[in-house]
C-alpha cells in the first residue's frame, strides 16, 4: 500500500488576521465586555491568514444553522472536486481508475453527501464504493488515510481516494461568547485536501504505508467536539486537551513502533495534524521532538490555520512535493481528535 498524491485546494477569500479580527469586533460589535481578550487569543493562535469560504461581509448575512449548512454545502463541493482533480493530476491517474472514495468532514451535513454528488459532477465510476465520516474531527484525516489503506489492502488492485472537507468559519456561532469559541475564531480556517492511496499491486509514486494505530482514551467524550443546537454547532474545546496529549501520545507512539520493531529515534520526519500552539507544543514535550522538528506543521498552521481533517494532509502534501525526506526513511503521520483519540500512520519512504 502506498500514498500516490495529495493535493489542497482553498477557496479565493484569503484574510490577515488582522482583518479578520476587526470584522468579528464588528460582528460581536456591541456584544463583547472585554474586546481585548480577543486581541490576546488571536495573537496566541500564531495564525497570520487564513482562507474564508466566502467573502467575510457575507458572513454577516447567515442567521440560522440552515443558512450556515447550505452555504458550506455550496463551497464544499466545488473545494473537494478541485482537491480530487489536483490528486489525480499528480498521479497521472483519471477518474476511472478510483475503486473507493471515503469522504470526511466535520463542518456541514448533507445526504446525498458529497462524494456522491462527486459521482455526478465528476463522472466517477458508478461501481465506486462510497464511505462518508462524519464526526472525526481533526483526527479524520488520519483515520480517513488508515481506513483507504485498510480497503486497498483488501483490493491490491485498487486505488482509493480520501478527501477532507473542512468549513470551520461556517460553524461561528454569533451568541456563543465562550473562550472555546472565541479561541476557535482566531484559530481555524477553510480548506480542502484529497490523498490517493493504491493498493500493492498499483504502481508505487510515494510513501509505503506499513502500519496504522487507532487509539481511544475513556472517558474524555468531553474535551473536544460539538453540542449540536438550534444554532448550529457549538464548539466544545476544553483547556485539557494538551494535558490528554502529553498523558497518551509518547506511551501510544512507543507500542505502535516496538510492534514495527523501531523506536522514535528511527523516526526521520513527524507529520503531524496542526491542532494549535498548544498542541504542538504539547505534542513536541510528549515525543521529546523540538519545534524544528514539526517546522511543517508550524508553517501551515501560520498560513492557513487549523483546518480540522484537512490539516494533516496538507501537511503531508508539503513533505511529498516540497520536502520529501530520503528513500528508506521513516515518517510517523498522527492526528488527535474527538473522542478523546489519536490515529498514528507509519510510512517508509
Amino acid at each position: 500500500m502506498h500514498i500516490l498524491s495529495a493535493q489542497s485546494a482553498f477557496p479565493e477569500n484569503y484574510y490577515t488576521q488582522q482583518v479578520l479580527l476587526g470584522a468579528l469586533k464588528a460582528y460581536w460589535s456591541g456584544s463583547l465586555d472585554h474586546p481585548e481578550i480577543l486581541d490576546r487569543l488571536h495573537v496566541r493562535a500564531c495564525v497570520d491568514g487564513r482562507y474564508l469560504a466566502y467573502p467575510v461581509e457575507q458572513y454577516f448575512d447567515l442567521e440560522t444553522f440552515g443558512d450556515f449548512n447550505r452555504a458550506w454545502f455550496a463551497a464544499a463541493e466545488q473545494l473537494a472536486e478541485t482537491a480530487l482533480h489536483g490528486a489525480l493530476a499528480r498521479a497521472g491517474l483519471t477518474v476511472s481508475d478510483l475503486g473507493a472514495i471515503f469522504f470526511v468532514t466535520v463542518t456541514g451535513v448533507a445526504s446525498p453527501t458529497i462524494d456522491a454528488r462527486l459521482v455526478n459532477r465528476m463522472g466517477l465510476p458508478n461501481s465506486i464504493r462510497r464511505t462518508p465520516i462524519f464526526g472525526l474531527g481533526c483526527v479524520a484525516g488520519a483515520a480517513g488515510i488508515s481506513r483507504a489503506a485498510d480497503y486497498v489492502k483488501a483490493y491490491p488492485n485498487q486505488v482509493a481516494a480520501l478527501v477532507s472537507v473542512e468549513l470551520c468559519s461556517l460553524t461561528l456561532q454569533k451568541t456563543d461568547l465562550s473562550v472555546a469559541n472565541l479561541i476557535s475564531s482566531g484559530l481555524f480556517g477553510d480548506g480542502a485536501a484529497a490523498v490517493l492511496i493504491g493498493g500493492s499491486a498499483v504502481a508505487r509514486t510515494g510513501p509505503r504505508v506499513v502500519a496504522t494505530q487507532s487509539s481511544f482514551y475513556p472517558g474524555t467524550e468531553n474535551v473536544m467536539g460539538w453540542d449540536i443546537t438550534e444554532k448550529g454547532f457549538r464548539i466544545v474545546l476544553s483547556p485539557e486537551v494538551p494535558s490528554v496529549i502529553r498523558q497518551h501520545l509518547a506511551s501510544d507512539a512507543d507500542r505502535f513502533l516496538a510492534e514495527n520493531g523501531l523506536t522514535r529515534a528511527d523516526i526521520s520526519s513527524w507529520i503531524l495534524h496542526t491542532g494549535g500552539p498548544k498542541v504542538l507544543e504539547a505534542t513536541q514535550d510528549a515525543l521529546g521532538i523540538t519545534a524544528e522538528a514539526l517546522q511543517a506543521s508550524w508553517d501551515c498552521l501560520r498560513t492557513v490555520g487549523n483546518l480540522s481533517s484537512a490539516s494533516v494532509l496538507c501537511v503531508l502534501e508539503h513533505f511529498m512535493e516540497k520536502k520529501r525526506p530520503e528513500p528508506g526513511t521513516w515518517s510517523i503521520l498522527a492526528a488527535m481528535g474527538p473522542g478523546f483519540c489519536s490515529e498514528l500512520v507509519l510510512l517508509q519512504w
